[in-house]
């Protein structure tokens, strides 16, 4: 069965105000099977707008991600972040086929 994964882009513009955020997603996550592949770090944007911030978050599946998502613990999640980031989220089921 494919993974499920978000893909976050986010600009934070307070902080400090988003921290309190930050902090709580790891307990949300690890309740749905969820790890982080990439949280931050250096990256290049040869194509597209991007954003200051780069996440992809791994669930064991596409069903788990969308629940996680959707849960009543991220959701008040999401107000916490609101006013002090912008942020773009995917969630798409990986790919499990073959490979070239």
């Amino acid at each position: 069965m494919a993974k499920g994964y978000w893909i976050g882009r986010v600009d934070v513009r307070d902080e400090e105000g988003y921290k309190p955020y930050a902090l709580a997603n790891p307990a949300i996550f690890k309740k749905y099977g969820g790890r982080f592949v990439v949280r931050g770090g250096p990256f290049e944007c040869p194509e597209g707008e991007a954003r200051s911030r780069n996440v992809v978050i791994e669930f064991p599946d596409y069903a788990t991600a969308l629940a996680c998502y959707n849960s009543p613990e991220y959701q008040a999640n999401i107000k916490v972040r609101a006013p002090h980031a912008t942020a773009d989220i995917v969630i798409i089921e990986g790919y499990d086929g073959p490979q070239p």
